[in-house]
């Protein structure tokens, strides 16, 4: 990934974080609790696809895994996080923009649902039956229900600031496609000024200049 890629991944994930611990995981909602680290690596994964979605999850995941209190073994959230990540990169649109909030909204249930079902099997697996005793179906659906509540806040928004630094057109690889697209698009329109309509425009008024010389002309050696 690019330099400015990473800088605003880490950025992001590093804010994420630090709410949720601080903030939300303190509001002892019922269930589960808003996970914004999750909405961050969706938001970053329609944008960026589902490498740069796969690799954004695993370092939250990880990060997730090591800040206090964390109760569980390390790296087991960022194997949930990078496969969410890679599968929710697989939605990204072809142009890189999306025409409604459906698809988004979609594929935020079913990362709520899928990360939450995926931890409890991680879990199960290293012998971690907490889900069993707090209820696996509750928490589903209050992980669905706060995820989808909290996304229409964060996800446009994350969306909107990691296209502007894909936008960036100093950004590696393309960069001189990027400048060239720049230069012509001030040149057209930023200035007014078009050089392949004042080069017609010109020849045209040169033609009408000779003709009406020559009309001229005609004119003085008849009288």
């Amino acid at each position: 990934m690019r330099f400015n890629r990473m800088l605003l991944s880490v950025t992001l994930v590093v804010v994420a974080l630090v709410i949720q611990v601080s903030v939300l995981a303190r509001l002892h909602l019922p269930g589960a609790v808003p996970d914004l680290v999750l909405l961050t690596v969706l938001a970053l994964a329609l944008v960026y696809g589902h490498v740069g979605g796969a690799l954004i999850g695993f370092g939250a995941g990880l990060l997730s895994d090591l800040a206090p209190p964390a109760d569980h073994a390390a790296g087991r959230y960022a194997l949930v996080l990078c496969v969410v990540g890679y599968l929710a990169g697989l939605a990204k649109p072809e142009n890189g923009r999306l025409k409604s909030a459906t698809g988004p909204m979609v594929v935020v249930v079913a990362a709520a649902i899928g990360s939450t079902v995926l931890y409890a099997g991680v879990g199960a697996l290293v012998g971690d039956t907490a889900a069993r005793h707090v209820g696996l179906s509750s928490l589903l659906i209050t992980a669905a229900l706060y995820d989808l509540l909290l996304a229409p806040f964060v996800v446009p928004v994350l969306m909107a600031l990691a296209r502007r630094a894909e936008n960036d057109p100093l950004a590696d690889g393309g960069s001189a496609s990027k400048a060239a697209d720049v230069s012509s698009g001030w040149l057209s329109t930023g200035t007014g000024l078009r050089i392949g309509s004042q080069r017609s425009g010109l020849r045209v008024k040169a033609a009408k200049a000779r003709v009406a010389r020559v009309g001229r002309i005609k004119g003085v050696k008849r009288l």
